[in-house]
């Protein structure tokens, strides 16, 4: 094993691992934070989901603009200078939440924090795009998921003890992480950004050409297939950090520390599994590797509606977490296989809005269930959505098969 690991680690550039290290460490402070988000807000203010649904909508509507300017601005300036942009603005904003005494002045500041929060976030994946070769990217993308899961693993289990002390708590330590991050890649992390010819179109194009050039991907029909059903996945999935820990807390009297724990699991499970996993999914047709890993989402979400005991919350987990290690680094790989050099941000961006608009429709529309009807229903229309986007996948599979094969012969 020991063999393996180190194999694995002469075969990437210290550039990639240094980022992978930074990633570690700041999410480790989301990790901290985000997942008892909807417990500090319905705590602190004293509203229901729906009021946290509002704060949702609006933080990801921000995002949206947010994140496709910063794709824009990754394309055009460099990927670097946009990573610790966001960063830095993510750790700020986020210890200036902890400060807001209101519910309505955080429904404000939450605009702000959605035009600032995620701007780094194409600039990450044009970078592991920019520094993997098309051989190396499911298993890049594994790694990355490896030590984000790990970190992840630890973030729920401090930050549920932390939220025992005070929620405040964990603002300031999001806060001091995001500053270690970034003067990581400020230091050790060098600009990955393909240069290009100076006889290219978009060498000397403006950055108005550059955000016009997002039409360019509207019309790319498989990538906004991917898009689309990506979106009704993450629809589901976003429920793990907004109305699980709310619904596990009120119908079935979970605490903040086992709710921390369910999701350590499904950490723990990917950085145990994702390599081996991994090195099986990508033997077979991608396509088929989709259907089956959003077969999986569908039964475990949908089991969170009908079964009662904590073992069996775990077991849900489980479903889910395979069906997450079977899919995302294989969606991954596809995106940034389709998306062309000089536009991987713009493409990133555009990708990265199937997680922002399922965050602003899906905590939203769970709040609205939870409140005035049958909160198990959530987790029914959870399977059921995870089934359309099954056999979504199953649908586009000769089209996209067709893609990538011939995007294969012309690198050939």
């Amino acid at each position: 094993m020991f063999k393996g690991i180190k194999q694995t680690y002469h075969e990437f550039s210290t550039t990639f691992w240094t980022l992978i290290g930074a990633m570690f460490i700041d999410r480790l402070g989301g990790s901290l934070l985000y997942p008892f988000f909807s417990l500090y807000i319905t705590e602190k203010f004293g509203v229901g989901m729906t009021e946290v649904g509002y704060i949702f909508t609006l933080h990801t509507s921000a995002m949206f603009f947010g994140n496709m300017l910063s794709g824009a601005l990754t394309d055009k300036f460099g990927r670097k200078n946009m990573l610790l942009a966001g960063i830095l603005l993510s750790g700020t904003s986020s210890l200036l939440m902890g400060f807001i005494p209101t519910y309505e002045t955080f429904m404000i500041f939450t605009v702000i924090t959605g035009l600032v929060g995620n701007i780094g976030g194409p600039a990450v994946n044009a970078m592991m795009a920019d520094i993997l070769p098309e051989k190396q990217r499911a298993q890049g993308f594994s790694i990355l998921r490896v030590v984000v899961n790990l970190s992840v693993s630890f973030g729920p289990m401090i930050g549920g003890l932390l939220a025992g002390y005070n929620f405040f708590y964990l603002f300031v330590a999001d806060f001091v992480i995001s500053m270690i991050t970034g003067l990581i890649v400020y230091l050790k992390i060098p600009e990955t950004k393909p240069q290009l010819d100076e006889d290219h179109p978009d060498a000397q194009q403006s950055l108005w050409g550059t955000l016009t050039g997002y039409r360019h991907i509207l019309r790319d029909t498989i990538f906004m297939g991917f898009l689309l059903l990506t979106l009704l996945t993450n629809v589901v999935y976003m429920q793990m950090n907004s109305s699980l820990s709310v619904f596990l807390r009120d119908m079935h009297g979970v605490s903040s520390q086992q709710y921390g724990y369910i999701l350590s699991l499904n950490a723990i499970m990917v950085v145990v599994m994702q390599f081996w996993i991994t090195s099986r999914v990508t033997r077979y047709k991608p396509m088929n590797m989709m259907f089956l890993g959003n077969l999986l989402y569908a039964i475990g979400f949908a089991m969170y509606g009908f079964v009662s005991s904590y073992v069996l919350f775990l077991l849900a987990m489980v479903i889910i977490t395979i069906g997450e290690m079977v899919s995302s680094p294989i969606l991954q790989s596809i995106v940034a296989r389709i998306a062309p050099e000089n536009m991987r941000g713009r493409y990133m961006a555009v990708f990265n809005l199937s997680f922002g608009t399922a965050q602003a429709i899906g905590p939203l529309a769970a709040g609205i269930i939870m409140d005035n009807y049958n909160p198990n229903w959530v987790w029914y229309a959870g399977g059921i959505i995870c089934t359309i986007s099954a056999l979504g996948y199953l649908a586009m599979s000769p089209a996209a098969h067709k893609k990538l094969a011939g995007l294969a012969e012309n690198e050939a």
